[in-house]
């Protein structure tokens, strides 16, 4: 039988809301809050621990929560307490309250022939729920955040991920700690920089490799260009010349899957 909470001065939903808000609480309480049942699914394959799950009665029913988790301990919430600590517009009354996992490199088990995808201090959340997105659906082994300005837990990453933050294996790290990695791990360095470029397609991803996008407004650190194997460019035939990370990401990262057979 399920807990109920009616009050919003309860303890576990004013924690709740914090962990929404804070990034410093969900790095203090190594815990983060995830909404919607396909994002908590997700969380759960992908071997995330669910400390609770709050749901709403009014909007889904019990037996939904159970087959989410059998071992995970479930609150009811009046409609009132789940509409102050839902974060999205349209919701499908669920919440979890789950423990964060660590993001270390030393973590990273990647296979003999790896293809990673490389961001470096990406700052808006949608955008890095858009690279995450892109890293899924190319299957790369492996997606690295460089000098991270946000946590992976923020709730508009989640959101704008589709949940794909509990797909990929992650692991965040400073510019310089993931050059010498790659390097201890002889994989080839692939840097989205003008300067000393040529066009991606010329370049061969078969064998271990990792490819590295900026932002838009300030592109790749110099540490970056010093350390590639090449530097790439995609050719541009418009008045400007840049593009979306997360788009500039996956043409990237889709022509080293197709040279690969996918």
């Amino acid at each position: 039988m399920a807990n109920f909470i009616s009050s919003l001065q309860n303890p576990l939903i004013k924690q709740i809301l914090l962990l929404q808000d804070k990034s410093r609480a969900r790095k203090k309480e190594n815990a983060f809050i995830i909404e919607g049942y396909r994002e908590i699914q997700l969380a759960i394959s992908g071997g995330f621990e669910m400390h609770k799950i709050l749901y709403c009665s009014t909007l889904c029913s019990l037996s939904q929560i159970q087959d989410l988790s059998l071992d995970t301990v479930i609150v009811e919430v009046s409609e009132e307490v789940y509409q102050k600590i839902a974060y999205r517009g349209s919701t499908e009354g669920v919440i979890a309250f789950a423990k964060a996992k660590q993001t270390l490199l030393s973590d990273l088990d990647l296979p003999k022939n790896p293809l990673i995808l490389i961001a470096e201090a990406p700052e808006k959340p949608g955008n890095i729920g858009a690279l995450l997105r892109t890293a899924d659906a190319a299957g790369v082994d492996a997606f690295i955040l460089a000098n991270p300005k946000t946590d992976l837990y923020n709730p508009n990453i989640i959101r704008s991920s589709v949940g794909c933050v509990f797909t990929n294996q992650i692991a965040t790290g400073t510019t310089s700690e993931i050059i010498s990695f790659l390097q201890n791990h002889h994989i080839a360095i692939y840097s989205a920089i003008l300067q000393e470029a040529v066009a991606y397609d010329t370049q061969n991803f078969t064998g271990p490799s990792a490819i590295v996008v900026g932002t838009e407004a300030t592109g790749l650190s110099e540490k970056w260009r010093i350390a590639s194997k090449q530097n790439i460019i995609i050719p541009m035939q418009g008045a400007i010349d840049s593009m979306n990370v997360s788009v500039a990401a996956g043409i990237l990262i889709f022509e080293a899957r197709r040279q690969r057979g996918f």
